[in-house]
């Protein structure tokens, strides 16, 4: 995120494509050797820096230099010295008097103050020395004069020079030293990309009228926007309740009691009617000419829709108010509130009452499905919650309470779940209310204790529910059997235990029982087990609106078991759109982990990254594990050592502190990825072979090929062998694209002779039909590899080529040196990161290949360019090696970023 925008899937980018496309087309000509500037201006927040980030990422090749402005305080020519400071060394070659300005102006000699022409001319040429350069300047408006002129007279001479300016800043006298360079100015979102930024990041359902109030409050400045989202995540009641913020004065105390009464009315009523205030102004006896300060004072818009400035104003106003005359207006919006909303109406009488009060506590619980169904399990708590504490009969209080907060729970509120909890058990509770306040203590010693201990309470809930509640007994063994498989390696004898206990203790054939049992049969009668967890998979598979059990998130990793990629991502951006639509914030890292997970098996790692870090942002002291697991896998298959080093030492703390023994197996099998990408075999062998000794689900379609590779590689590969076996009985159970691909790359690394090959090109064809990019590439790396020991270093080349493109431009920077050092090794540069295909070319070659590829036969390419029809050739032949081509016509689907025309002209 940059400048208040985040980076979101999908195509385009949140109004900005013109925009995008312009800094784009600078930039390439600037690498093309034409220079430009562009300024950009919008107001804080409005995205600026983000796309000039965005546009600088799509056009690689230019060399970076950067400043900003500081404002107050900045330094003469601060901001040029650290903008020129990557290239002062070229000062020596500057003409005597433009050396000389550089020189006096950034202190390397005494002299009086350069000619401005001569000190613009220099910076112009330092800049554009070397390589094509963009000069990224933030913060513009802030910049110290003395710099401001010297870039913009630069940036006025920049047309003949391999380098671009751009520019960002705000409306503010300061960019005026910039005038007569071209600009644009950034203005808000349109409506409906403001709606998609604002619901990227919200994880709990809000009422679609508060989000319209919100989202016109922003006016659609993104970072305002985003501000409003944060402001939404923290209302527990999808919109009904008041804001929640620190206190401001705002100047309030200068208006009237009026304003102030009126302004928080408008603060407590958060969907913005005019007609609504308006009763409730009437009712209080405010008079309507007290609107008029407020709107003056730039705090208030009062029109079709009541609009706070700000919405960070909207808190301010509601946190400054005292206690009592916060009630006093919430008891006038729930008169002035039409029968027709009658959960909004409930929810006002609620907060204008201190007593215990059953009619006001009842129609808050007659407005829980409704409000669940607006804002999700969140607000449905909360209404319940508000019940309870409204409640005057103790019987009734604690049954509501007891239900508020397995609500709570669901919502990922821990705590306030643990206080409704003690609520409830204050009061006189049934014989199921007491199991199920004991499978809710459960649950919660289990957020806040180590896993494996949590495994014998959870099985003593589910007995008491036996009898009253099925599926509350259901949910409870399969939460013990989650806790007994993060307990993993640190618990075994608690995996165990759960694991007898979820063998047929779920009658019928609902998805959340046959996984149970699915799951339980896995750990204790290994591969047999596979028909059962296929049916769970595709029963889960079968539901409407997705899995949203906190405990799903295994049929993930039944899936992954069962070597079914499409299941396994289906499944988790099935129960992620679930966590989602129904608020369950509980389940939600548990869901992005998952889907984290699929995306770096498909090699889409930036992807995985983002959702890595949402996970780090909605996981609680009790599912510290979930980025850590996630986190792990992306930097292993990145090859980030110094980064996974300090993962390692996290996980491994975390796991030891939690007793979560899984998390280590993650930790070993991961370490294995990391190391064998990096050609350290003996120590990927080691972590691999940890990994496979404990085999926990969820991974056993990952470990047994890192052993085998690891083993063959370390010149070992007896210690391959019954990885291999149990490799073979798997993949050959599962049948599927992926099973077929690695254990037919595993049995090629065991085989000698031309029987390899076979096996190595079938597992190519398989994998082209999974979602494993980065296997496939893998597998292409180690048939490579294979070739050059075999001395058909040209055929090795084709097959490294191709594998380090995909490495290079997924992120896995580890396998892709590996695949450089081979391609080295057979005699041929790799290409650079990002480079396009023509890049690899020569400047003739290139010519030579945009000409072919827009139909010239040799002869009229060799007059084109005044070379011999045999020279072309040459180049041609050298082009297709280069290319990994055999013909011609495969030179027309390159898409060459220069027109054919351009070649044509020299």
């Amino acid at each position: 995120m940059a400048d208040g925008i985040p980076s979101l899937d999908g195509p385009g980018f949140l109004s900005r494509e013109p925009e995008s496309a312009a800094l784009e087309s600078l930039l390439r000509d600037a690498r093309a050797g034409r220079g430009g500037a562009l300024v950009l201006r919008g107001d804080a927040g409005i995205g600026k820096t983000v796309l000039l980030e965005r546009a600088v990422a799509a056009v690689p090749g230019l060399r970076r230099l950067r400043t900003r402005g500081i404002g107050v305080g900045a330094l003469p020519y601060g901001a040029l010295h650290e903008l020129c400071e990557p290239v002062l060394a070229a000062a020596e070659a500057l003409p005597g008097p433009q050396r000389e300005a550089v020189e006096v102006v950034f202190g390397l000699r005494d002299g009086p103050a350069p000619e401005p022409s001569h000190l613009g001319l220099a910076v112009r040429t330092l800049l554009a020395s070397g390589r094509p350069a963009v000069c990224l300047v933030d913060d513009a408006h802030a910049l110290d004069p003395a710099s401001a002129r010297v870039l913009a007279f630069a940036a006025r001479r920049a047309r003949t020079a391999p380098v671009a300016f751009l520019l960002a800043g705000r409306d503010e006298p300061g960019l005026r030293h910039l005038a007569g360079l071209p600009e644009h100015r950034l203005d808000g979102l349109r409506r409906g990309d403001a709606l998609a930024l604002f619901g990227s990041r919200l994880r709990s359902p809000l009422d679609a009228r508060v989000r319209d109030r919100l989202i016109a409050e922003t006016r659609g400045n993104p970072g305002t926007v985003l501000e409003a989202q944060r402001q939404a995540g923290t209302d527990p009641t999808g919109g009904y309740g008041p804001p929640a913020g620190p206190p401001d004065d705002l100047g309030l105390r200068t208006l009237s009691a009026d304003t102030r009464r009126l302004l928080l009315l408008a603060a407590a009523e958060p969907l913005g009617d005019p007609a609504l205030l308006w009763d409730a102004a009437a009712r209080l006896g405010i008079a309507t000419d007290a609107a008029a300060p407020a709107e003056e004072a730039g705090l208030l818009r009062l029109g079709a829709r009541v609009l706070f400035a700000h919405p960070g104003l909207r808190s301010s106003v509601y946190a400054a108010a005292a206690p009592a005359d916060r009630r006093a207006a919430h008891a006038a919006l729930a008169e002035a509130t039409a029968r027709p909303d009658p959960d909004r109406r409930a929810w006002h009488r609620a907060r204008s009452t201190i007593a215990p009060d059953e009619a006001v506590a009842a129609a808050l619980e007659l407005a829980v499905p409704r409000a669940r169904a607006r804002g999700g399990l969140a607000a449905a708590g909360a209404f319940l919650g508000r019940a309870a504490a409204l409640t005057p009969d103790p019987a009734r209080r604690a049954a509501r309470a007891l239900a508020a907060a397995r609500l709570a729970l669901g919502a990922g509120a821990a705590e306030a779940a643990s206080g409704l909890l003690a609520t409830a058990a204050a009061g006189p509770l049934d014989e199921r209310g007491r199991a199920l306040a004991a499978l809710l203590s459960a649950r919660l010693a289990l957020h806040d204790g180590r896993c494996g201990d949590a495994v014998a309470p959870l099985l003593d809930a589910a007995r008491g529910l036996a009898q009253h509640d099925r599926p509350a007994a259901g949910e409870a063994r399969l939460d013990a059997l989650a806790a007994g498989l993060a307990a993993g390696r640190l618990g075994a004898h608690h995996r165990a235990r759960a694991a007898r206990a979820a063998i047929g203790g779920e009658p019928g054939h609902r998805p959340a029982g046959l996984l149970l049992d699915a799951v339980g049969r896995q750990l204790t009668s290994g591969q047999a087990a596979a028909p059962a967890l296929r049916a769970a998979v595709d029963a889960l598979l079968a539901l409407p609106d997705g899995p949203d059990h906190p405990s799903v998130w295994l049929a993930c990793g039944a899936a992954a078991d069962l070597w079914d990629d499409g299941a396994w991502r289906t499944l988790a951006e099935r129960q992620l759109d679930a966590a989602h639509r129904t608020g369950a914030r509980g389940v939600l890292p548990l869901a992005l982990r998952q889907l984290a997970l699929a995306r770096v098996h498909a090699g889409e790692f930036d992807g995985a990254a983002a959702l890595v870090a949402e996970v780090r942002a909605t996981t609680g002291p009790w599912n510290v594990t979930a980025p850590l697991w996630a986190d792990l896998m992306l930097t292993a298959w990145r090859g980030d050592g110094g980064h996974f080093d300090r993962l390692a030492d996290a996980a491994t703390r975390v796991a030891r502190d939690r007793g979560h023994g899984q998390l280590l197996s993650v930790l070993d099998h991961a370490a294995s990825v990391l190391h064998n990408g990096a050609g350290r075999y003996e120590t990927a062998l080691h972590s691999a072979r940890r990994a496979s000794q404990h085999d926990d689900p969820g991974l056993r379609a990952f470990v047994p090929s890192e052993v085998v590779e690891a083993a063959v590689r370390a010149g070992r590969p007896e210690l391959a062998g019954p990885a291999m076996d149990l490799l073979t009985e798997r993949t050959r159970a599962a049948g599927t694209d992926w099973a077929d691909g690695i254990g037919l790359r595993s049995q090629a690394l065991l085989a000698t002779g031309p029987g390899a090959e076979d096996l190595f090109l079938a597992a190519i064809h398989a994998l082209e039909r999974t979602r494993a990019v980065p296997q496939l590439a893998r597998t292409r790396l180690l048939y490579g590899e294979w070739l050059r020991r075999e001395a058909r270093r040209g055929d090795a080349r084709t097959q490294l080529r191709r594998a380090h493109e995909t490495l290079a431009s997924i992120g896995a920077a580890g396998f892709a040196a590996r695949a450089a050092r081979e391609l080295a090794a057979c005699g041929e540069r790799p290409a650079k990161p990002g480079a396009t295909p023509l890049e690899r070319l020569t400047p003739q070659e290139t010519r030579i290949a945009l000409l072919v590829a827009d139909g010239a036969t040799s002869k009229e390419a060799a007059r084109e360019l005044f070379l011999s029809p045999r020279t072309v050739d040459a180049h041609l032949r050298s082009i297709f090696k280069k290319l990994g081509l055999t013909s011609r016509r495969q030179l027309r689907t390159l898409k060459p970023g220069l027109p054919a025309n351009k070649a044509r002209s020299g």
